[in-house]
């Protein structure tokens, strides 16, 4: 990858370096990795970084004089003079988790760029905010909480669902904790030093995860890792000593590497392969630019366009009409979902069919059990499957009825291709009901009114 050396200044990042750079993306070759830098929100004291702000709200609950420390004040600070007054540790975790609550910051522009690039499935933080999740939703899923949030924790091993290529949606993965009121995020440097052990143990890495970062190019966009942390994460990330041959590269985009003489030279020397840019924000701004200029026009469309999916929230909202399905007819359920969220309509299925433990299947439960309506899919595969979790979705939809008054609409059976209505493999009870026929999971105009009326007439 034609990059700048870490010997060169930060402008002669050229064309050349840029294309590179953007041409890797399209193919989904590179992992971003967010760090603080880009944490720039506004307060009440005008703009300034995120965490160096929630270092001055953490003191204030906790009581801690600031005046002795250094100025300004990081989290790592507040929390060491914390401990040293006797302060239990615990209480710092969930006092921040309060004031994060409470101060109800929006998305930062830099991590809004960020998520509009739209060849970026997998990113990975090293903060324990929601912001970036928060952004993504914005730009992709209309505000809905579709993004898929995973945060490691030494006593909790939480790894990517699959491999990368088989993701259903897109990922933010918390690599040093996320947002708790337990200590299971880094609040401290303490922390950060076990987190990091942990990261590298044997048997608390998490191995999918760990696998992409190892054969993908990276950008360190942000990180506030010092000299030795910032050597120790890329040689953690490649797994292998980095002046030995590669064929991918890092990019390190941050307000200080550059300054830090020692780690160039260390970079220069050693791992020819990572690369410096001056500024994060400068950098995602220069990227988010060259990224859309390379996007085809849309053209002027002739007819109706296809409605865009929007993947389900991890929890199912209130008033949601429940998508009970065989995973083998997913794209047509998505089609499905796309027309009814365009018609107003509040939907709901699960996205990942994890079909396994107690757990989900009390969530399943619950949800069917307070949804407004029921829609199964019926198909050709339905028919070939008779054994299978959604057939406990339509147990769950039937005892549900049984409770129900006489004449009251909860089933509406959908029919996605030429199944034969009389001999469909269906609890009796849908057979009562008018079964629409939707091929392909195209909704249409009457089904969408039918819903709309229902809707309308239902009190929800």
């Amino acid at each position: 990858m034609a990059l700048q050396s870490a010997a060169e200044q930060p402008q002669s990042f050229d064309d050349d370096a840029w294309d590179d750079l953007l041409n890797y993306i399209e193919e989904h070759r590179v992992i971003p990795i967010i760090g603080p830098e880009l944490l720039r929100v506004q307060t009440d004291s005008g703009l300034r970084p995120l965490y160096g702000w929630l270092a001055e709200k953490l003191a204030a609950r906790l009581a801690v004089d600031t005046s002795e420390l250094p100025q300004p004040p990081t989290l790592n600070d507040v929390v060491c003079c914390y401990l040293g007054q006797r302060g239990r540790r615990e209480e710092a975790y969930t006092r921040l988790r309060s004031i994060m609550r409470e101060l109800n910051v929006e998305p930062p522009p830099a991590l809004r760029q960020l998520a509009q690039i739209t060849d970026f499935d997998l990113f990975v933080t090293t903060t324990f905010d929601p912001l970036l999740a928060g952004a993504i939703n914005l730009e992709r899923y209309g505000g809905q909480p579709s993004t898929e949030v995973i945060a490691y924790s030494p006593n909790r091993i939480a790894d990517l669902p699959s491999e990368r290529g088989d993701l259903q949606r897109t990922v933010v993965y918390h690599l040093l904790g996320k947002l708790s009121a337990s200590p299971t995020y880094v609040l401290s440097d303490e922390d950060m030093l076990e987190y990091i052990c942990a990261l590298q143990s044997e048997h608390l890495t998490p191995e999918k995860l760990f696998h992409e970062l190892e054969h993908n190019h990276l950008l360190l966009i942000g990180s506030n890792f010092s000299n030795w942390l910032a050597r120790l994460f890329l040689r953690m990330a490649k797994r292998k000593r980095l002046s030995d041959p590669r064929d991918v590269t890092e990019v390190f985009a941050d307000d200080h590497t550059t300054q830090d003489g020692r780690l160039v030279a260390f970079l220069q020397q050693v791992s020819v392969r990572t690369r410096v840019y001056a500024g994060a924000e400068g950098f995602v701004a220069e990227l988010h630019r060259r990224w859309i200029a390379r996007q085809p026009a849309t053209p002027a469309a002739s007819g109706p366009s296809p409605q865009r999916f929007l993947p389900p929230a991890r929890e199912m909202p209130a008033n949601a009409i429940f998508i009970s399905y065989a995973r083998e007819d997913l794209p047509a359920v998505q089609r499905l979902k796309a027309g009814l969220d365009a018609a107003g309509l509040t939907t709901w299925f699960d996205l990942d069919r994890l079909e396994s433990g107690d757990d989900y299947d009390r969530k399943i439960h619950a949800n069917i059990a307070r949804c407004s309506f029921f829609v199964p899919v019926i198909s050709a595969t339905t028919q070939n499957r008779l054994e299978a979790y959604f057939r406990r979705e339509w147990s769950y939809a039937v005892d549900r009825v049984r409770n129900m008054a006489g004449g009251a609409v909860f089933i509406l059976p959908v029919c996605i291709d030429d199944t034969p209505e009389a001999a469909a493999h269906v609890p009796d009870l849908f057979k009562a009901v008018h079964m629409t026929r939707l091929p392909g999971g195209e909704p249409t105009p009457e089904f969408l009114r039918r819903l709309q009326t229902l809707f309308g007439g239902s009190g929800t």
